[in-house]
């Protein structure tokens, strides 16, 4: 049986971080993990700190205090396409897609970073990944439906083959349909052997996918479990599952 937890399958940790946005404290003294092979989801409300935590992983703010490391290796100072080097992909909120690029471009910009060649094998495993996007390759992105994009958006992400994907808010914006079609897309990525680091307004579906999770309140973590216990949680269910 695979223990969760144990200190040699740490893939990222972060101790005690801080952050502040001018004197507004963003987050203080945050401590998070993930483990190899895990989803883990932060949930709490709009500005309590989740996206915040995320944009500290991937070097995108500064830390007043506290560390970072993945593999065991300090992080905090790292550029972002330094951390794309180390093996951590970010799909970032609103997607952020080149629209006035095709699908393949899109793609191909995802893989620059990579050593040797375009990786275009990898964009035709993206492309069976996501067949939707199959037929509309020489299509700009900025064509796309929304779901379409949040597909191209993880799939330019995970062009570097990153042992640990970042994705914040991937439901934010989507039909129902694509929201079902985008966790399913999220649990066989992490099936495949990549990490996931998942920020989420949809609590109860991040849980339900979610080894385990972190509920944020006012710049810090106030709660931690397993998915399934968060979700059963009875604070959990009247803040957040309706409940």
């Amino acid at each position: 049986m695979h223990i969760w937890g144990r200190e040699k399958d740490m893939l990222l940790e972060a101790k005690n971080i801080s952050v502040s946005y001018g004197a507004v404290k963003a987050i203080e003294d945050v401590t998070f993990k993930v483990n190899d092979g895990e989803i883990v989801a932060m949930i709490g409300p709009n500005g309590a700190g989740k996206s915040t935590a995320l944009k500290a992983v991937f070097g995108m703010v500064d830390i007043q205090s506290g560390d970072i490391l993945f593999n065991r290796e300090s992080i905090k100072d790292l550029r972002p396409d330094e951390h794309v080097s180390k093996g951590i992909s970010l799909v970032p909120e609103g997607r952020r897609l080149f629209p006035s690029m095709t699908v393949i471009e899109n793609l191909e910009m995802g893989a620059f970073l990579r050593e040797g060649n375009n990786g275009k094998a990898d964009i035709e495993n993206i492309l069976e990944l996501f067949p939707a996007l199959k037929d509309k390759r020489r299509q700009k992105a900025g064509v796309l439906s929304t779901g379409e994009q949040q597909m191209l958006a993880l799939g330019r992400a995970l062009i570097q083959k990153p042992k640990l994907l970042l994705a914040d808010e991937p439901s934010l914006g989507l039909s129902p349909s694509y929201v079902d079609t985008i966790f399913e897309k999220l649990i066989a990525i992490n099936k495949s052997g990549t990490s996931v680091l998942l920020v989420e307004q949809n609590a109860r579906m991040a849980l339900e996918i979610a080894h385990r999770g972190y509920v944020f309140k006012i710049g810090q973590i106030f709660l931690e479990d397993t998915g399934k216990n968060l979700l059963e949680s009875e604070e959990v269910k009247k803040a957040f599952l309706g409940g």
